[in-house]
């Protein structure tokens, strides 16, 4: 337990979930008594096997005490968070399988309670690599979810230059990592393949219909969080290419008479500050409620 009066009712918890051809990978829980939704954050291209970078760089844990219980899972590093074709052939020496993984946390969430709310479905949200993934989980496991947010996500795959992109992003996150570099023909196929078309969230919009979803961007023009300018001017082009993601995601939509809400933030780059921030908004304007 932590905290004290209300924030006795909140609890952190650290659990392991295995299967699905990979390691055991821990989840992070903060759970308060009488919360009305459950929200499922995913990680970016960069993630960590030590901890979530949403527990290490941000404070929305405390959504616990005020109605949101937040799930962090640890792990998967330039994954996409999706079942990949084949192992990678790098150091990582399983095939990533996420999205098998993601639905054996839902069932343990499950079994602990966590399905609150009117609808007893939960919320899933992340940003860069997680935010286009927790809008395509989300359409394909509607039993399941009724929220999906993405902030600063990759959700217009069939772009020009896109597939290119995210297979740079790929090598370059591993090889910093230390595991050598990722092939994205392991992941979903050559850039043709149709696997492309069905995690690409803007050709997934249909399946969104009824759901509650959320994209976030800012515009890269610097504010109150770039305090380190090497990480800011590599931020500033991801957060542009995100923002213009965003527009045809959002444009895409409306062609398809879609509702959705979208959050744009004057100042921002591609950081966890202003993540953080999207977080505490789609909060306090009660986005994570059910209908």
């Amino acid at each position: 337990m932590i905290g004290a009066g209300r924030a006795s009712a909140v609890a952190h918890y650290r659990f392991h979930i295995g299967g699905c051809g990979m390691p055991a990978t821990p989840v992070d829980m903060w759970a308060g008594y009488g919360n009305y939704k459950t929200v499922i954050a995913l990680d970016g291209l960069r993630a960590t096997s030590r901890t979530s970078g949403w527990a290490h760089q941000t404070n929305i844990a405390k959504m616990a005490y005020s109605g949101v219980n937040v799930v962090q899972p640890v792990g998967g590093l330039a994954s996409f968070y999706t079942d990949w074709d084949a192992k990678s052939g790098n150091k990582v020496k399983y095939r990533y399988r996420w999205t098998c993984r993601l639905t054996k946390i839902i069932e343990e969430l499950d079994a602990r309670g966590m399905a609150v709310g009117r609808s007893g479905k939960y919320a899933i949200m992340g940003i860069s690599m997680g935010g286009g993934a927790a809008l395509t989980y989300g359409a394909y496991h509607r039993k399941r979810i009724s929220h999906a947010f993405s902030m600063s996500g990759y959700i217009s795959l069939a772009s020009p230059g896109m597939r290119t992109a995210i297979r740079l992003a790929m090598i370059d996150a591993g090889i910093e990592a230390g595991v050598g570099p990722f092939n994205s023909d392991a992941m979903w196929g050559p850039p043709w393949s149709i696997r492309w078309i069905n995690n690409d969230p803007v050709m997934q919009l249909n399946r969104m219909r009824g759901m509650k979803v959320r994209i976030a961007s800012a515009t890269g023009i610097w504010g109150r969080y770039n305090t380190d300018p090497i990480g800011s001017v590599k931020g500033t082009p991801l957060e542009i290419l995100a923002l213009q993601q965003a527009g045809i995601f959002q444009a895409a939509a409306a062609a398809q008479s879609v509702p959705i809400t979208t959050d744009y933030a004057l100042l921002g780059t591609h950081q966890w500050g202003y993540w953080q921030d999207m977080v505490w908004r789609a909060k306090n304007s009660g986005w994570f409620r059910d209908r």
